[in-house]
């Protein structure tokens, strides 16, 4: 019988999200200097826009870079969490490299932000070392930041 190791996966995504939060601080800053792996062999979030619709769910269109080299390594999803909870909220798969289009803007619609949760964090990871590139803490609450656009519905 096989080893799972999920669990394992679950709280080590979680310590490194609560290491995320706590480290990069509010304002959709990316971190302080050293406190993410800067090497395009992890998974930048160099840009994100977060509009809100009619409905009150969310779209995020979120810019990624990496090196991607192929199907055997490259930048294969990102995600929207709580900050708080450690919750994803959503995640967007990115069904394949995009070693000709750097850095890349996917988009994922109908994300259901909880009311009252004014901060959200994005992360995307790759197929080789998931994880532990820049981040973007992102204040829904504002209408921008140094890496992040917000449009509210009646804005």
């Amino acid at each position: 019988m096989g080893k799972n190791t999920s669990g394992i996966s679950t709280i080590a995504g979680l310590l490194l999200l609560l290491i995320s939060v706590y480290t990069y601080g509010s304002g959709g800053q990316k971190g302080l200097e050293g406190s993410f792996n800067p090497d395009l062999n992890f998974a930048q979030i160099e840009y994100v826009k977060a509009t809100e619709s009619s409905n009150g769910s969310w779209r995020f269109d979120v810019t990624v870079r990496h090196n991607d080299e192929g199907w055997d390594h490259y930048a294969d999803a990102w995600q929207v969490v709580d900050p708080q909870s450690g919750k994803i909220l959503t995640v967007r798969v990115l069904a394949h490299p995009h070693e000709t289009e750097q850095p890349f803007t996917r988009s994922q619609s109908g994300v259901k932000v909880p009311d009252g949760l004014t901060r959200v964090l994005v992360q995307a990871k790759c197929n080789v070392h998931g994880f532990g590139g820049s981040v973007i803490l992102v204040d829904l609450s504002q209408s921008e930041g140094d890496e992040y656009q917000v449009q509210r519905r009646g804005d």
